[in-house]
C-alpha cells in the first residue's frame, strides 16, 4: 500500500526535554486520520515535527515518497503539506480576502481558488473586506482552513480544529470536513472532541505521554471503551 505520509519512529525534543518517543503512523491518500490524546500528550509536537517547524532528532518523515525529515516548513508547504495551526495565526490587520490571497503557494495548482473556496465557505463571502482581527473564533477557524486550502495541499493538517468553538460551529465544521472527505481530500487532524473525531475519521492514532499507544480503524475504536477510558478519560 502506498502512503502520502509516513512518520517513522519520531523522537523530538524541545531543548533537553524529550517529547516524542518513537512515534510511528501512516496516512494513505484520501484517508482521514485523527491523532487523539489528552492535553500535553504530544499531538501538536507531532504536527510540528511533520511540518518542519520542530524537526525530530531521530526518525524519519516521508512525504509523497520523499525523505523530508529536516526540510524547513516553507519547503514542506511547497511540497503540499497544508498546516492549520491550533492558534490559527490569522493576520488581524489584513482583510479576509488578503488573508486568503496570502495562502497561495507559487507553482501549486488545483481545484482551490478564491471562487471555489467561497463556494465551500459561504459564510466568508460577505466578510471579504472585514479585517481578520474582527472575526469571531468560528469565522477565524473557517478562514484559517480556507487559507490553507488556497495552497492546494496534498495533505491538510488540522491541529485541534474544534477547540473553543460553540456546538453550532462545531457542527458546521463537521459538515465541512465531511464534504472535503467526500472530495477525497487527505486529512490528518488532532482532536479532543471524541464525537467530532468519530464522525469524520477513518482511523485513529492515540498519543499518550509522547508515545503512539494505539492505532485502529474508527469502527474498532468506537467499540474499544477500555482504550477510550484509559487514554481519553471518557
Amino acid at each position: 500500500m502506498s502512503y502520502i505520509l509516513e512518520a517513522r519512529e519520531l523522537n523530538t525534543f524541545y531543548g533537553r526535554s524529550h517529547i516524542l518517543f518513537d512515534v510511528s503512523f501512516t496516512v494513505a491518500p484520501g484517508e482521514t486520520v485523527c491523532l487523539m490524546g489528552r492535553n500535553g500528550a504530544g499531538k501538536s509536537t507531532t504536527f510540528r515535527s511533520l511540518a518542519g517547524l520542530t524537526p525530530p532528532k531521530q526518525g524519519r518523515v516521508v512525504f509523497k515518497d520523499k525523505d523530508c525529515t529536516r526540510l524547513p516548513a516553507y519547503k514542506m508547504a511547497r511540497l503540499g503539506l497544508g498546516l492549520v495551526p491550533e492558534d490559527r495565526r490569522i493576520l488581524g490587520p489584513f482583510t479576509v480576502k488578503e488573508n486568503l490571497e496570502l495562502g497561495r503557494i507559487p507553482g501549486r495548482k488545483g481545484r482551490w481558488n478564491i471562487e471555489t473556496v467561497l463556494e465551500a465557505f459561504g459564510s466568508l463571502a460577505p466578510l471579504m473586506e472585514r479585517l481578520g482581527g474582527t472575526l469571531s473564533g468560528g469565522e477565524q477557524q473557517m478562514l484559517t482552513i480556507a487559507r490553507a486550502l488556497m495552497g492546494n495541499p496534498d495533505l491538510l493538517v488540522l491541529d485541534e480544529p474544534t477547540e473553543g468553538l460553540s456546538p453550532v460551529i462545531v457542527g458546521t465544521l463537521k459538515d465541512l470536513v465531511l464534504s472535503l472527505k467526500a472530495a477525497r481530500t487527505t486529512i490528518l487532524l488532532s482532536e479532543q472532541n471524541i464525537r467530532f473525531a468519530m464522525a469524520v475519521s477513518d482511523r485513529v492514532v492515540v498519543i499518550d505521554k509522547g508515545h503512539a499507544v494505539y492505532t485502529g480503524g474508527i469502527e474498532e475504536f468506537k467499540k474499544d471503551e477500555a482504550v477510550q477510558k484509559k487514554y481519553l478519560a471518557v
